[in-house]
């Protein structure tokens, strides 16, 4: 009797230990690492976005003759957003030319003739062309050119945090700042020619605006030398009265149109700086004057003077979308000019005008 109890609970023992380890051997006797990598490869793959504009792509390739498939996150860009001209209705607008700006204008230079008008009364942010303004008050301030100016932690772009590559310390000339603010858009030079002016940066935005009262410009207002601030507005209107008058400084046209300038710099190697504008250096245009600029609430913007078909015109173009937009707008516009040169230039009336 005790043999056959000892023999029942033997056996129960090991029925016991079977259950228990069934579930690590699996139902078809692989081994646990086996087993676990089989069933890893059996679930399906799932891929989810990192953010709303995030898509993942699937992709079926072929590696040594054997189907491979890859899964591929493809990350679309944010849609931009509105600028002031997009929240003011200007992108309604339309006009012959299908131009990308939602402003445009074209004068004749030498007697201010309306070639081409779009919603060119509307006063709008106009980014980095504040810079002109910057260098005609400069040069007509008759500052010492040679003097150095030293950058500081004041200049450094604290409300757009745009890059710079005049480090804090950085030494140049006045004419070098101005230089290199005109050419390649330099924020902290158009700041430390501010800065340096008679009276501080306070006094150089008010003599801005003075300026910009003297020469006509009933739409414009400035608040800082560099055109960061969305409060730096004007008109295309005023924006060709001041091409008008920059382009009586020699020194102006010469730094806004160079296509790039080794710069000396007091304490360090020369630098080379390159032009923001590629259609100056390009032998199918002849410009005399040009600045470009850019913030989200203005958009693409440019400004120039360039010699078509024989005649000296004033551009402007505010609020265009695309990085190449606003100098593709400068190439149909002049393709218009010179095709509608015939029959239209200097007929004393405006070859074409729309918008508020």
């Amino acid at each position: 009797m005790y043999k056959l109890a000892l023999s029942a609970l033997i056996s129960l023992m090991f029925a016991s230990a079977a259950v228990t380890a069934a579930p690590v051997s699996g139902v078809d006797g692989a081994s646990p690492k086996k087993q676990q990598i089989k069933k890893a490869k059996r679930q399906p793959i799932r891929i989810a976005a990192a953010d709303a504009s995030d898509r993942v792509v699937k992709r079926v390739t072929k590696v040594n003759g054997r189907r491979k498939v890859v899964y591929q996150r493809v990350i679309t860009a944010a849609p931009a957003l509105p600028t002031m001209g997009d929240l003011a209705g200007l992108n309604l607008t339309r006009d012959p030319l299908d131009l990308a700006s939602n402003v445009a204008l074209v004068l004749d230079q030498a007697n201010s003739e309306v070639l081409f008008e779009k919603n060119s009364n509307v006063a709008l942010p106009i980014a980095s062309i504040t810079k002109m303004m910057t260098g005609l008050v400069v040069v007509e301030a008759k500052q010492d050119m040679d003097e150095v100016l030293t950058v500081t932690d004041e200049d450094v772009d604290r409300e757009k945090f745009s890059s710079s590559r005049l480090k804090v310390g950085a030494k140049l000339t006045r004419a070098n700042m101005l230089h290199v603010a005109l050419m390649s858009s330099e924020n902290r030079a158009a700041s430390a020619l501010g800065r340096n002016y008679p009276g501080g940066k306070p006094a150089f935005v008010e003599a801005m605006n003075a300026k910009a009262r003297e020469l006509g410009m009933t739409d414009t207002h400035y608040v800082d030398s560099s055109g960061l601030s969305k409060m730096n507005v004007a008109s295309a209107r005023d924006l060709a009265k001041l091409a008008m008058a920059a382009y009586q400084q020699p020194m102006l046209r010469q730094f806004s149109t160079d296509a790039k300038a080794m710069i000396e710099t007091p304490n360090g190697r020369p630098m080379q700086f390159g032009t923001t504008n590629h259609l100056v250096a390009s032998p199918d245009w002849a410009i005399g004057l040009q600045k470009t600029g850019f913030i989200n609430e203005a958009g693409r913007c440019l400004m120039m003077q360039a010699v078509i078909e024989g005649r000296s015109v004033i551009m402007v173009f505010l609020d265009s979308k695309g990085k190449q937009s606003r100098t593709a707008d400068a190439g149909r516009m002049r393709k218009w000019l010179e095709a509608l040169k015939p029959a239209g230039f200097g007929n004393g009336a405006p070859a074409y005008t729309t918008g508020m």
